[in-house]
């Protein structure tokens, strides 16, 4: 006789993350709740802002999540990692901006702590578990014999890029048990069984008054020069951590036509600028690569490639540039390309795998960090 499977639910407060706790308990399951504490009270933000994933409102979210699973019958554990988001998510962030990248902290806590410290640490602390859930919308398959991330049936609602580098062997023991669901059955759900976060706001970036310059120092935002392509000085701008590629407002500058940021010399503390046309790219270098499902397609490999969240994907080339890099050429050119920032690569809805954006390829060249 087979026992019981227990499973681990990683709580927010959010509903996303009840709602699969809930389903799972009704399903039969073993389930056990476990949240991250890491806020340590450094560069909170301002309060009144929307809601965050780090910040003050983090007591509030514990306080949520225990009210939950204390309502539908399971245990629930808090597990310390403010020393470790510090280290991986907070530091990481502040680097990548001072080397005048745009970095992806949600990428990099899920990598790092929700689907790895926390996960060690809960059994260190004697936590007994088998699988572990999450409120994200996303599905893990089998393919070939191996487990492979896929979409959200609900594109809209779709979280597959920010999870792009779990291995098959995490994918082998996590469910999304909302993967099929939209977020309109969800909040259904949560009111039927008389969730107190039914309709509670949910996190909406990083810190909540997204204002990510709580996070520096004031020598860290050195005033700069701002120049067009050919080096013409066209003005100063507050420090390079305030701005990222593909950006038209907040410059400060005067010009007869639209000015967007095409690059970031962090070494010279110099924003380049150019018109429309100059933020295009044909291609991208990508670092720190992640193909689980390259012994099935090897490169040169054909995909359909994501360069942030809200990008439409666009049909590529990836080819082998080196260890753990590849070169990506887009068939038609793609705006703002942005070093830092995840490009994740699709077959349908299948993900192949991703990796950081380290330098923008136009027209014969690249722009980015070399």
């Amino acid at each position: 006789m087979n026992r019981r499977k227990k499973i681990a639910v990683g709580m927010s407060g959010g509903v996303d993350s009840s709602v699969a706790a809930a389903l799972l308990k009704e399903e039969g399951y073993e389930v056990v709740g476990i949240s991250m504490a890491i806020f340590d009270g450094n560069a909170p933000g301002r309060r009144g802002g929307r809601h965050a994933c780090y910040g003050p409102e983090e007591k509030e979210d514990i306080d949520v999540a225990t009210a939950v699973c204390r309502r539908i019958g399971i245990p629930f554990h808090v597990i310390d990692l403010r020393k470790q988001y510090r280290e991986y998510v907070i530091n990481y962030f502040r680097r990548e901006y001072l080397a005048g990248r745009t970095p992806n902290p949600c990428v990099a806590c899920n990598q790092h702590l929700k689907f790895g410290l926390l996960l060690q640490k809960a059994l260190e602390a004697g936590i007994d578990f088998d699988i572990f859930a999450t409120g994200h919308y996303a599905q893990v398959d089998r393919v070939g014999g191996q487990h492979v991330l896929r979409k959200a049936a609900d594109r809209s609602k779709d979280q597959s890029y920010f999870l792009y580098t779990l291995t098959p062997a995490q994918l082998a023991r996590t469910i999304f048990p909302l993967g099929t669901m939209t977020k309109e059955r969800v909040k259904e759900i949560a009111r039927n069984i008389g969730l107190e976060n039914a309709d509670r706001r949910e996190s909406q970036d990083f810190v909540g008054s997204g204002d990510y310059s709580v996070f520096f120092r004031k020598r860290d935002a050195c005033e700069g020069d701002i120049v067009d392509q050919e080096g013409k000085l066209l003005g100063k701008h507050q420090g390079i951590i305030h701005y990222t590629i593909g950006q038209r407002r907040g410059l400060g500058i005067s010009s007869d036509r639209p000015l967007y940021v095409v690059d970031i010399n962090s070494e010279l503390n110099r924003l380049i600028v150019g018109e429309w046309d100059t933020i295009f790219s044909r291609g991208m270098i990508v670092s720190d690569l992640i193909l689980p499902l390259s012994q099935d397609c090897n490169l040169p490999l054909r995909a359909r490639v994501k360069i942030r969240l809200r990008h439409r994907e666009a049909e590529g080339t990836i080819y082998p540039h080196g260890e753990n890099r590849a070169r990506v050429l887009f068939d038609e050119p793609q705006m703002s390309v942005t070093p830092g920032q995840s490009a994740v690569f699709y077959g349908e809805d299948v993900v192949l795998g991703g990796g950081i954006i380290e330098q923008a390829i136009r027209h014969g060249g690249t722009i980015g960090t070399e």
